[in-house]
């Protein structure tokens, strides 16, 4: 399948927060989620930019998103952290995953940082090999 990958703009915010609920239900944590699609529009569209966001759409529908922001080693000065990097359940296994993840690479490159981390739950290591596979 042919995916498209772009910044993210306040209006993809809704399905971004759906990709995040997602998520959640998968983790088991499904009422754990607390932040709004306006929470969203606010910290990553608003004067103080809290995060950066890429999609994945295939057609007009979003199928995954990569959420990261700025952070600080101070053994290795500027770093990003990769908060989420989620693709649908229906579209797991088609490279879109590993597409968000180029991207984010690229992003982090351009800005000329030292580090990309990401941490993951132990016990979805399957899953996130499959979803960028």
């Amino acid at each position: 399948m042919k995916y498209s990958i772009r910044e993210a703009v306040a209006a993809d915010m809704p399905a971004v927060l759906q990709l995040i609920k997602e998520l959640a239900v998968f983790e088991k944590e499904e009422n754990a989620v607390e932040t709004t699609t306006e929470d969203l529009v606010r910290d990553g569209y608003g004067s103080d930019k809290l995060f950066h966001c890429f999609v994945g759409a295939t057609n007009e529908t979003i199928a995954g998103m990569a959420l990261l922001y700025p952070r600080y080693s101070t053994w290795k000065g500027s770093i990003l952290h990769l908060e989420d990097l989620i693709v649908a359940e229906a579209f797991r296994g088609g490279g879109l995953g590993t597409a968000l993840l180029d991207e984010v690479v690229k992003y982090g490159s351009k800005l000329g940082v030292k580090r990309i981390s990401w941490e993951v739950l132990d016990w979805n290591d399957p899953e996130i090999w499959r979803s960028i596979g």
